[in-house]
Order: C-alpha cells, then structure tokens, then sequence
C-alpha cells in the first residue's frame, strides 16, 4: 500500500511540477471529497492565503477526489510524511487518536454554534496536542454537517417511533450501540448499497447530513427526514510534524494563519450547501420532522456514554464540552 500511494504522488508531483516550480514550499494536500465540495474549497482558500502571505514562496497543491487514496490510507501517510497535509473527518482518526472517538458520541453537541465554540477554543487546542503526539499538527477545524434520520416509512417525531425499525449505519461500533439503546436495528453496511436496500425494504432508512441526504438520492426513496442531528463529527485538516518541524517558525506561523482564515470560509460554503440541499429535496416532496423533543433521545444515550467514556480524561474532556456554552 505504501509503495502503491508513494508512486501515486510521485506521478501526481511530476505532473503538477511546472505550475508550482516557482514555490520555495510546497505542500501536497488530500481529500477524498471531489473538486468544489466546501472542504476542497476550504483547503484551497488556505493555498491562496499562504501564497499571499508568504510573497509566493509557500504553495499548497490540493488533491481532491481520494487522487491519493481513501482517508485512512492517506492520514497514515501523512503521519509517515509521505503526503504532507490531509483533510479528513474526526470520526476517521478514532483508531488513531483516542480522543477522537469521543467527538462521535451521539448527541455531545448541542448546535453547529456550540460545537465551534468548542473546537475554537481551549479544548480545540487540546486536542490539537493529541494529534500532535501522533506526528500530525491540527491546522484547522472544518464542518462536516448534523446528521439525521431519514427512512421510507413515517415520520418519526419521538424515540417510539424509531423502535424496530431497520437503519443503517457506518461501521462503527458506537453506531451500532446506539441505534440499539434507542430501540431500533443496526445495519451497518456500505454507503453505495443504502438507496437498494432502501427501495427493496432491506432496511427502512439511513442516517446523514443534508449534503448526503440530496446527492446519494436516498431522498427519492426515503422522504421522512427528522432533524433529531444526533452527531456533529468536525473535518480536520493536518500536516504531517515531520513536513513541519522542517518548516521555519515564519513558515508555520503563516501556515497557522491561513488556515485559520479558511475556517469561516469553509464554514459559510457548508452552509449554502446545507440550504441548497434542504431547498431541493423539499422542493422534491420529501416530509422534513423539526420540531421533536431530543430529551429522551439524550437520556437514551447513558449506556453508550459508560461504555465508552472510559477513563477520567475522557470523563472531564466530556464535561468540559457539555459545559461549552
């Protein structure tokens, strides 16, 4: 695998040597998103700054559409410093980073504004020396959307309405856990198998954000969509330490900068995508459930929260964020 992705990027780097032969530095970037998708733009709004920034010397070359392989792979080769930045989901680094995993509780945040709030402050940057002790430097953190349940068979409005009914949901076992503590069944599956198994009654719906929700389809055979927002997993774009610590303090003090000048970026664009989602599959027919009353979904969650927040770390990593206003 490593050689394979290594001849990937050499090819990549031969290819794209001419636009960026004028950089001092140049940083090769992945992203399995395809080109245009708000994390792309992201990264990519980060490229321009650093250039300004720097006077041209520093260059970002983004990678999009997995070009460098799916994201496990290439966050592996971004702490190996084969790939110098990567951006990938939180939920991605679980294996990796221990402290990751807590961020894919089901319902740990409250609103999108709550979970900046918390990954902007103190407790981002608490997690930034997590990362970094596994050779990654957390630059930025990106949105990544709330999901939700959508299915092909009611409106679901309140915790009885899930029990029974067959969803799935990725491989993971903190989902699985807690579609079962909510009564319902667990399917994990993958993602391109959903709108068959949707449309044969294999299982009943799935679980995403808006973006997810419109592009898959999954509208067109599942139009019940509750926005009970059960998770808000961030993106997180990070470079290699190795890539880094060969950097000058000027260099990285500039790659710090524009990166953190493409959070509200990237933010804004998830937004208008979110609402460009939302106007077409209503437009479209499908039955959106808002008003629910999350307080016995949360309560459900207690034996989830037990089996994994584990250590007392965990604990006060959890009540801190609760705690965020």
């Amino acid at each position: 695998m490593t050689r394979t992705l290594t001849a990937a990027l050499l090819t990549s780097v031969a290819l794209a040597a001419p636009a960026f032969a004028e950089c001092e530095v140049t940083l090769r970037s992945s992203d399995t998103h395809p080109d245009g998708y708000p994390t792309v733009e992201g990264v990519k709004h980060m490229a321009e700054r650093a250039k300004e920034l720097s006077d041209g010397r520093i260059c970002i070359e983004v990678f999009p559409s997995s070009q460098l392989g799916e994201e496990k792979d290439t966050i592996e080769q971004t702490q190996f410093g084969v790939i110098d930045m990567v951006r990938a989901s939180f939920g991605s680094f679980n294996d990796i980073v221990p402290e990751a995993q807590l961020l894919s509780l089901p319902y740990l945040f409250r609103s999108e504004d709550h979970l900046h709030n918390v990954m902007d402050g103190p407790i981002g940057d608490d997690l930034a020396k997590a990362f970094e002790a596994r050779d990654l430097i957390a630059v930025a953190y990106y949105d990544g959307g709330a999901r939700s349940f959508y299915n092909s068979q009611k409106p679901i409005a309140s915790i009885d309405d899930l029990k029974g009914m067959k969803f799935r949901v990725m491989q993971s076992d903190v989902f699985v856990d807690m579609m079962s503590a909510l009564g319902a069944n667990a399917t994990p599956m993958p993602y391109g198998e959903v709108y068959s198994s949707i449309q044969t009654g294999v299982i009943d719906g799935a679980e995403n954000n808006w973006p997810s929700y419109d592009s898959s389809g999954h509208f067109e055979v599942a139009k019940y969509y509750t926005l009970d927002q059960h998770l808000m997993v961030p993106e997180l774009v990070a470079i290699s330490k190795t890539r880094w610590d060969a950097l000058s303090p000027e260099d990285q003090q500039i790659l710090r900068q524009a990166a953190e000048e493409s959070e509200p970026v990237q933010r804004k664009l998830w937004a208008e995508q979110e609402k460009a989602s939302e106007e077409k599959v209503l437009a479209a027919g499908s039955e959106v459930i808002r008003d629910i009353d999350k307080t016995p979904f949360i309560e459900a969650m207690a034996p989830v929260y037990e089996k994994y927040v584990t250590k007392p770390e965990y604990r006060d990593l959890v009540k801190r964020i609760q705690e965020t206003e």
